[in-house]
């Protein structure tokens, strides 16, 4: 029987701890490189840790594939549902939920921005044909989406939502090295407050990295990552723009 309370990770036999990661070090890819990504893992709390796998990337840097052991617990019970809330609904059931709670279409913007480039994430839920089966918001009959593309600067971004009298603004966010994805969430947010708009839109983020919980943090309404489609994010933004009244 699985105790909740004692949650391991799962290798060979239930909770024995076996994990597998990887990382990359500044090494060549010999001995002494292996030994030291041993002994990092050690240091990382891994329990008789081998090198499954070493592979030169270039000159002085390898990357390394660690197996072993942690003797770490996580208590299942304790953690918090940190969803976001609202219940789902269909891309019928939103638009029916606007007519009769809001009264008129919904305008909703979206984009990549900063210096991120990647639009798969944003036209994922933002593009009529949408993704994995899931619709788009530009096929939502109650919605007004526009999608801005990818490169869009704070700044652009705050006054396209001006202009269209915005209701919901969605980020996407899928390039994350050194956390810049948190600086940029994090200036949007200030520069919203100091336009005074911050409350006058729903504000939600999205991208691999993106969690409701990381969101909260850096002053979103809501977050959403992996597996998420537009009808959790319609759904949960028109009943944020009811709630709000």
């Amino acid at each position: 029987m699985n105790d909740s309370t004692q949650i391991r990770p799962y290798g060979d036999t239930l909770n024995d701890g076996k994990v597998q990661f990887s990382f990359t070090l500044p090494v060549p890819n010999d001995n002494k490189g292996r030994e030291a990504a041993k002994i990092l893992a050690k240091k990382m709390g891994a329990i008789d840790p081998a090198v499954a796998h070493s592979e030169a990337l270039d000159a002085g840097f390898t990357f390394y594939v660690v197996y072993g052991s942690v003797s770490y617990a996580v208590d299942y019970t304790t953690i918090p549902d940190i969803a976001a809330p609202g219940d789902v609904m269909s891309m019928e059931e939103v638009s029916q939920y606007i007519r009769d709670n809001i009264g008129r279409k919904v305008v909703i913007i979206g984009a990549s921005t900063g210096t991120d480039a990647h639009t798969v994430g944003i036209d994922a839920i933002m593009n009529m044909k949408g993704f994995a089966g899931h619709y788009g918001l530009e096929r939502y009959e109650m919605i007004e989406a526009h999608n801005l593309g990818s490169q869009v600067s704070n700044e652009d971004f705050i006054e396209k939502s001006v202009e269209l009298n915005a209701d919901v603004l969605l980020v996407s966010q899928t390039v994350t090295q050194k956390d810049i994805h948190i600086t940029n969430l994090t200036e949007l947010v200030e520069m919203l407050e100091a336009e005074g708009l911050r409350y006058k839109v729903i504000l939600i983020c999205g991208g691999p990295r993106i969690s409701a919980e990381l969101a909260k943090e850096l002053g979103y309404d809501a977050g959403f990552g992996k597996d998420s489609f537009a009808e959790d994010v319609a759904s949960f933004a028109v009943q944020e723009m009811v709630r709000r009244g």
